[in-house]
């Protein structure tokens, strides 16, 4: 199952005001907005009833890779995520552990894919 999906934008302002109105008549409204560590660019979720499962970022092209997270049951599983995904050969993009500048209890592994395709395995549920 997929958890989110994240997208890159090239005018986070401009897209995040499209995808706003676009995405309201679905019930979806922005329900986090974080600054990332690794470009400094803003990004935000939108989602409805509180989980926030489709993201845009603002890293300043199209020619980025895309962001896949699925749903792992536990800790346990997205370890055995990292450990499955390089073992078949992809560049690790974030070792298994928790995230708390998204949520107390976000714990999640990121691989790239071999086409650089950011590839996460994330459980939200409390250690």
């Amino acid at each position: 199952m997929i958890d989110h999906l994240g997208i890159p934008v090239s005018d986070y302002a401009h897209s995040k005001a499209f995808y706003e109105k676009a995405l309201a008549p679905l019930g979806y409204s922005v329900i986090m907005e974080v600054q990332q560590d690794e470009h400094g660019s803003p990004a935000c979720g939108l989602g409805a009833g509180g989980k926030p499962d489709f993201w845009i970022g603002g890293e300043g092209g199209l020619n980025q890779a895309v962001h896949v997270a699925m749903v792992a049951k536990d800790g346990a599983t997205a370890d055995a995520f990292c450990q499955a995904a390089m073992g078949a050969g992809p560049q690790d993009n974030g070792p298994p552990g928790l995230r708390p500048h998204y949520h107390a209890n976000y714990y999640a592994a990121f691989v790239l894919d071999p086409d650089g395709h950011n590839i996460e395995a994330v459980c939200h549920a409390a250690a």
